[in-house]
């Protein structure tokens, strides 16, 4: 099995649904116990054998490179306020060589999440939780033979699966593809869409794999009440899981 040990952060949006949180910081510096969402994140990876991590950065991205300092690569997406993700991954993907785990930066999750999905004998997968009950915010997937077969936000919640955690690992090959979908959709000029977007315009040919959170923890902070319920819930937890 191909041996990942790169991985990109997207991080260069200014996260305006947490209204005053993100004001002058972005999402990724906030607080959780004695380090930052992305520390937590970093923490995680490190853990897991990845070596090499490539952050993307926008909105303060400044106050990013003063928080990590040297050991990672930088790369500033100047047009932030302007694209969304799938720009963002189309400037990492541009500098990558070999396989890759892809995460937002606003994911908290307990670390064996990425450690199950980068053992998984599937070079292209994406961790999933599996669950009813999502509402239109979510990233809903379809899973039909453990492949996904559709990813969207707009998908009906009643024809849902799960949700995508924002934790992705492509193989070499599969930056290839990944790349080429990606290129293609930047060059047509949708480049204010989410990253999913590709990933759902090359799981029809391409096999891409849930890799399900069996019910480890895990949170991605969107709003005000996420970031409480991260704080005071989900990152307890997954330290009392990890002692």
């Amino acid at each position: 099995m191909e041996k990942i040990t790169n991985a990109v952060i997207l991080a260069a949006g200014k996260s305006r649904r947490l209204g005053s949180l993100t004001e002058s910081m972005p999402k990724c510096l906030l607080p959780l116990g004695d380090k930052t969402i992305m520390e937590h994140q970093i923490e995680n990876l490190r853990s897991n054998g990845i070596e090499h991590i490539t952050i993307v950065t926008g909105f303060c991205d400044a106050m990013i490179r003063e928080r990590f300092g040297d050991g990672y690569t930088y790369i500033e997406n100047e047009v932030y306020d302007r694209t969304n993700s799938i720009y963002s991954l189309w400037l990492a993907l541009k500098e990558i060589k070999g396989g890759v785990i892809v995460l937002n930066s606003d994911v908290v999750f307990h670390p064996e999440i990425l450690g199950n999905l980068l053992a998984s004998p599937h070079p292209d997968a994406l961790a999933i939780c599996f669950q009813n009950g999502m509402a239109d915010e979510e990233m809903k997937v379809k899973v039909q033979d453990e492949k996904i077969i559709d990813i969207s936000k707009q998908m009906d919640p009643a024809d849902a699966d799960g949700e995508n955690l924002g934790v992705v690992k492509f193989s070499a090959n599969g930056v290839k593809v990944l790349f080429d979908k990606v290129d293609e959709l930047v060059g047509q000029g949708t480049v204010n869409a989410w990253a999913p977007l590709a990933f759902q315009e090359i799981c029809a040919d391409h096999p891409l794999y849930a890799v399900a959170t069996g019910g480890l923890p895990w949170i991605e902070i969107d709003f005000p009440e996420d970031y409480e319920a991260a704080r005071d819930a989900v990152y307890p937890k997954i330290c009392r899981l990890r002692t």
